[in-house]
Order: C-alpha cells, then sequence, then structure tokens
C-alpha cells in the first residue's frame, strides 16, 4: 500500500482555476489562465512544496486557496468538508493562515508588532480579556525567537529577517492546522533564509502543523518538503515525493530546472549536461494548444500540439503529465540542445 494512502487527507484541491478577465481592446476581455485546471492533495503533518518559474501560477493558487480571490471553478475540500459557504469559508480562514513573500510590505508600518500579531485575534474575537490577549501576544513572540519586549516597537525596526518572523507569529495566532508559505524566504538573504526555514521546521515539529510551501528555489523546497509539485503555466506538470522528483524526474520541465541546480563539486559540475530551455514562457493570455510546456520542450512533437497531457501515475507516488515520459525515460526521445 503507497505510504500516502495510509496518512488522512487535510486539503483537497480539484480541477481548481483561476481567471482573470482582460481587457484586449473594443470592449472585449480575454481570460488569463493563471491557475487551469490544478488538483493536488496535501496530509496532515506534511510539507507539500509547489515550485516553478515566476509568472506560473503558484502564488494565484495559494491565495485562490486561501479565499483571497474568488475561484473561477473547482473544488477545495479542508478536513473533508467542502470550503464553499460564508459559514465553512469563515471557519477555514480560523483554520488556516499565510504567510506572506515581503516581510517589508506585509507588515502594517502604523501597527505596533504586539498589535499586528494580535490583529487575528481580534478579527476571529479568540481572547476574552486584555491579559489574555497580552499573553498570547508574548507567547506567540517566544515560539517565533522573539523577545516580548520587542510588542512595543514598529516593524521598520526590525531586520527582513525579525521581520518574517513577526509575520509567521501572526499566522500562528489562531492555531492553525494549514499554512500556506508564499516564498517566506526569497527576499532574506541566505544566511537568514536557512534561519528561518529551520524556524518552520521547528514550529511543524512542535505543533503539528501543516504547510503548501511556495517558492522558485527548489534547493529551499527540496530541504523542507516531503512532497514536490512542479507548475508551469498554470498547470502542474509532476507531483511526487521529494527524493523521487529530485533524483527520477520525469517530465522535461522538471529535467530541465534540475539541470541547472549547481553541485558543490567542480569536477561533477563540468560533467554535468545542462538542458537549455529555447524562447520565454508563453502568455497565459494565449497558451499554447494542447501541452502548455512543448513550444520550449526539446522532446516535442506534432502529436504534443493536439493532446492536453493529464497527469497520470508513474509509479513511486510520483504523478506526470507528459504523453511521452516513458520514451524519454528509455532514452527513444532526445533532446537536441544539451550544452
Amino acid at each position: 500500500m503507497s505510504k500516502n494512502k495510509e496518512k488522512e487527507i487535510l486539503l483537497e484541491v480539484k480541477n481548481l482555476k483561476q481567471y482573470f478577465p482582460i481587457t484586449t481592446g473594443f470592449g472585449k476581455t480575454t481570460p488569463l489562465k493563471a491557475v487551469d485546471d490544478v488538483s493536488f492533495k496535501i496530509y496532515k503533518g506534511e510539507t507539500l512544496g509547489l515550485v516553478g518559474e515566476s509568472g506560473c501560477g503558484k502564488t494565484t493558487t495559494g491565495r485562490t486557496i486561501m479565499q483571497l480571490y474568488k475561484k473561477t471553478d473547482g473544488d477545495i475540500k479542508f478536513n473533508g468538508e467542502h470550503v464553499e459557504t460564508k459559514e465553512q469559508i469563515k471557519d477555514f480562514k480560523i483554520k488556516t493562515s499565510m504567510v506572506f513573500q515581503d516581510p517589508y510590505s506585509s507588515l502594517d508600518p502604523r501597527m505596533t508588532v504586539g498589535d499586528i500579531i494580535a490583529e487575528p485575534l481580534d478579527v476571529h474575537h479568540l481572547y476574552s480579556s486584555v491579559k489574555e490577549r497580552q499573553n498570547k501576544i508574548e507567547k506567540l513572540m517566544s515560539l517565533v525567537g522573539l523577545s516580548s519586549e520587542h510588542a512595543t516597537r514598529y516593524a521598520h525596526e526590525f531586520s527582513g529577517g525579525q521581520r518574517q518572523r513577526i509575520g509567521i507569529a501572526r499566522a500562528l495566532a489562531t492555531d492553525p492546522e494549514f499554512i500556506i508559505c508564499d516564498e517566506p524566504v526569497s527576499a532574506l538573504d541566505v544566511s537568514i533564509q536557512a534561519q528561518i526555514i529551520n524556524t518552520f521546521e521547528d514550529l511543524q515539529k512542535n505543533l503539528g502543523l501543516t504547510y503548501l510551501f511556495i517558492a522558485h528555489d527548489i534547493l529551499v523546497v527540496k530541504h523542507i518538503s516531503d512532497r514536490i509539485a512542479v507548475m508551469y503555466l498554470g498547470k502542474i506538470v509532476e507531483i511526487g515525493d521529494t527524493d523521487e522528483v529530485y533524483n527520477h524526474p520525469k517530465h522535461p520541465y522538471t529535467k530541465s530546472l534540475l539541470s541547472a541546480v549547481p553541485i558543490p563539486d567542480p569536477n561533477t559540475m563540468m560533467e554535468k549536461k545542462r538542458i537549455v530551455l529555447e524562447g520565454d514562457i508563453p502568455s497565459p493570455l494565449n497558451a499554447p494548444s494542447g501541452c502548455a510546456f512543448r513550444t520550449r520542450c526539446p522532446y516535442a512533437s506534432e502529436e504534443c500540439a493536439q493532446k492536453v497531457p493529464i497527469l497520470e501515475n508513474v509509479g513511486s507516488n510520483q504523478d506526470v503529465a507528459c504523453l511521452f515520459w516513458k520514451d524519454i525515460q528509455d532514452g527513444i526521445r532526445t533532446p537536441n540542445n544539451l550544452v
């Protein structure tokens, strides 16, 4: 039996779509398909990493799940319950939270750190007295490695890493089961990134949290995630256990991402074959027919323009959306632009 089948599903996303109407002239609108038919499950206590190039729809996926955007279509289930009605959404927002990318712009400069952290408590009325509110603020600050003496100061008085810790403390205020981490370390120095990632891991271990960890750095995702989902132009093209995806990628896009990862060994790096993708990501306003990746794929054929590949299980808890993944793996199809 698959180890995933033994786990309890916390969040299930089915056929999620997020289209934004874009005016293209003369009163005509065209849907920008930021998230196009995305499905995945996240199990209790795990971290699912969502990785891909800028503009692929990672952040929009997270924000749509969090109900910050009204979804175009699809189904979101949390603990087996649909998230549809006002009451369900309200309950969902208490049990889930989000840590945003930029600690400089996600914190209100006019509020003290204590008030920033307590804002979710205020919104959801999660305390019965001023003393209880203060105790919760101090506990949350201690959880993320901040001194309670900092509660009366303002966000601009802190470093980037400290500000992100404030954001994490705010995310923990409602005692959530699930947190969406939207590129939480990309705006930080590398040395600080490691500290923040360690904080996320410690909190997960101590509080039993479940994460959707969004990032464009596949090494960061590999370090923190139990499973990885790779996204391209609004679609998930590969998803599976971290070791399987990292060591045995099946989709050409995943292969190209991993071929660019630096190796701290000059000899190994010299021998490594780099898969260079030609051209830029197509606009989601005018996505290619068939496989969205075909215009940059070194293995593409005419058939790729006719059929839309769907995620299929290829064994070892790994799903891939590619018509020819088996031929690529067996060496029947070879890329023509290795450098």
